[in-house]
């Protein structure tokens, strides 16, 4: 996880100590403080802080940011106890709400990215998750603005993104894999069906519960079918390089809701090999990769996966789209006809020791704009699913020049022993003369 900011905006960055902040943010009020001084004999301000961490008083990240000196921990009715991450559109809060004490997670416009396009950018994210209310899509709760910084308020999600899960814990088994994914196509199925595209799939945008309950989030890029001349960034390719359908790069103007489908056909081939289908190089170079190369087939970083499952991560992957599963409801109904000949999936999820950790799992934003569109190449064909056999690497130099000496060894005992037969039959010729 990055280092926390500061703290939310507006930062205060008058230098005031622990005692002042703590009451001038409200979090805190004197007669809390004078019993804390009571209660250790003293006022040093370290350790009035920590225990009024211990007490319940203040989160740990309530104190760090008092101790600074900053006293802006709420926006609106929304009381900021710790920080979550960093988004594409903006910083993520835990909060509570004052009145109903509902835990929630509030995402917040920088304000130094507050531009009138980020701005409408921002508000229409709120607008579009406002409209969404299904079991594997994160809620919106309520949005807002507190002075110059806008706000967005959601569920909070108890666990971690999934691409953060495979980075701690390696590759998933094709099982837990599978229940993941059919859970996010779930959700994205009901996002389709009210004419909504997401056009940023990936793992970092798939939030997954210790229990393994999986949610979509950050619907920030998202696009309605029927608005798209609305859109602040059209005709410009948005999204993560990794994840990006061919055409989102060819055409973004034109793409529908099997781009989606491409984009979770790459986040199924990480979850299972703990590598993106296009590993190094920068977006540029991932985007023409997506558009004219094959990736590395799956069985190359895990063994055990399933002919039919490597089957449906092709035919999501196609590169055109006629090509292409065609609905989210089909790969989530292809993906459980799998599970359903498997044994119970056990969560939490467990690291396991036959897959390597990653290496080249980097996602680089990818934002081109219109003058830098690429010209339709005729898509090559994916992996050869039909036969499992896969190559064997490349023997190394050392093991070409061990093979050589053994060669060599070999052949000069034949010529040896060739050489002692011969001397053997001519002997008796040579003995008589």
């Amino acid at each position: 996880m990055p280092v926390p900011p500061s703290d939310p905006p507006p930062p205060d960055t008058s230098e005031i100590s622990f005692t002042h902040a703590a009451l001038r943010s409200g979090l805190v009020n004197r007669q809390q403080i004078d019993r804390v001084t009571q209660r250790i004999g003293h006022n040093d301000e370290a350790s009035m802080a920590a225990t009024l961490v211990r007490s319940g008083v203040l989160t740990q990240y309530q104190s760090d940011q008092l101790t600074a000196g900053r006293t802006k921990l709420n926006l609106g009715p929304y009381v900021i106890t710790d920080w979550i991450g960093q988004g594409g559109m903006g910083q993520v809060f835990k909060a509570v709400h004052r009145v109903m004490g509902r835990v929630c997670a509030v995402k917040v416009l920088p304000l130094e990215k507050s531009t009138e396009a980020s701005r409408d950018s921002f508000m229409r994210e709120i607008r579009l998750q406002a409209e969404l209310d299904h079991p594997n899509v994160v809620r919106a709760y309520d949005a807002g603005r507190d002075g110059s910084v806008h706000y967005l308020v959601t569920e909070l999600v108890p666990g971690t993104d999934l691409r953060n899960l495979i980075r701690n814990d390696g590759p998933l088994p094709q099982s837990n894999a599978i229940s993941i994914i059919v859970q996010v196509a779930r959700g994205l199925q009901y996002a389709h069906d009210i004419g909504l595209i997401h056009r940023d799939i990936k793992p970092g945008n798939i939030l997954v519960t210790q229990q393994g309950n999986a949610k979509l989030s950050d619907i920030g890029l998202a696009t309605w079918t029927m608005g798209l001349q609305d859109d602040p960034r059209a005709g410009k390719i948005v999204g993560t390089a990794d994840y990006l359908s061919p055409e989102q790069i060819q055409t973004p103007g034109e793409i529908d809701h099997l781009s989606d489908i491409y984009s979770l056909g790459c986040t199924l081939y990480f979850c299972v090999t703990g590598k993106v289908p296009y590993p190094g190089g920068d977006a540029k170079s991932k985007c023409r990769r997506h558009r004219e190369e094959t990736p590395l087939h799956p069985r190359k970083y895990a063994d055990d996966l399933t002919e039919e499952f490597v089957d449906i991560i092709a035919d999501m992957m196609e590169k055109d789209p006629r090509q292409r599963l065609q609905s989210a409801t089909e790969v989530a109904q292809r993906l459980e006809r799998i599970r359903s000949n498997q044994a119970p999936i056990q969560f939490p999820i467990r690291n396991d020791p036959r897959f390597a950790g990653l290496s080249d799992d980097t996602e680089p934003s990818c934002e081109l704009g219109p003058d830098q569109k690429t010209s339709a190449i005729a898509p090559t064909p994916l992996w050869t699913i039909s036969d499992p056999t896969i190559k064997a690497p490349p023997t190394s130099l050392n093991d070409q020049r061990g093979q050589k000496l053994a060669e060599r060894i070999l052949w000069n005992s034949i010529i040896l022993m060739i050489g002692i037969a011969l001397g053997i039959l001519i002997r008796p010729y040579i003995d008589m003369q």
